[in-house]
């Protein structure tokens, strides 16, 4: 069920029977010269449907910016600061908690975005406790990277070992080429990619990772490894999201 095509009678009936909603949370920023900006958001986007699907719970739309300042030298990325996001975060829980919502399910796309929403979670409880909403002391918060399943991990050392890398990785384009096969891109990728840099500035990260991989050969991805990853990220965060929303 997706809130955007939702009705608000739809959303108060679903409330009487679940106080759950899954939020895709995603960054647009660059991907390497064959992956595409918007690979995060789609991979989180589409794998929180599936989700959705198999657990009946509400999908919220798609938080598509996030935290990929480190990017920002690459054209085409967007950021929001830290401290930008955290209020974005909370405001968007702020309304769905006065709606009545209390179990908020992250399914996350992007590593640079976990530090931020922790912090966000933190000061959200606080200020929800603030302005003294009725249910505010049942309000939890939880963020899923489907890139960290354990399936899904296993998958991607079998097929790709070492190629996997950490950013503009072959499973994360394997996913988009599932998803959008039209716009599968092909370019000549060096076989000598950097890797092992700390991340600092943009300027710097440019500087260290030129063509924007971090130790992968997304060369590797292909739309039928997408859909393998797809199936085994949806398995595995479904039974995390019933979990999560029967947990006290």
């Amino acid at each position: 069920m997706l809130l955007h095509l939702s009705t608000w009678p739809e959303v108060e009936t679903y409330l009487q029977k679940s106080q759950g909603i899954i939020l895709p949370l995603g960054s647009t920023e660059q991907h390497g010269p064959t992956g595409l900006i918007g690979t995060d958001a789609i991979c989180a986007e589409v794998i929180s449907r599936g989700v959705g699907e198999a657990t009946q719970a509400m999908v919220a739309p798609t938080i598509n910016v996030g935290m990929a300042l480190h990017h920002t030298a690459f054209p085409g990325t967007i950021s929001l600061r830290p401290s930008t996001l955290i209020q974005v975060v909370r405001d968007y829980i702020t309304c769905l908690a006065k709606a009545g919502f209390t179990k908020f399910y992250f399914i996350n796309g992007h590593g640079g975005n976990i530090a931020t929403f922790k912090a966000a979670f933190s000061e959200t409880y606080s200020h929800l406790e603030d302005l003294q909403i009725p249910i505010a002391s049942k309000v939890q918060c939880q963020i899923a990277n489907w890139f960290m399943c354990g399936s899904v991990y296993r998958l991607a050392k079998e097929l790709y070992g070492e190629q996997e890398g950490s950013h503009a990785t072959p499973s994360e384009v394997a996913v988009t080429q599932y998803v959008y096969p039209e716009a599968i891109k092909k370019a000549y990728l060096s076989p000598e990619v950097a890797s092992g840099h700390r991340i600092y500035g943009a300027v710097d990260f440019r500087s260290h990772y030129p063509d924007g991989r971090m130790g992968s050969n997304p060369d590797l991805a292909t739309p039928e490894h997408g859909k393998q990853f797809y199936d085994l990220a949806v398995e595995e965060l479904s039974k995390g999201y019933l979990e999560f929303v029967s947990q006290e």
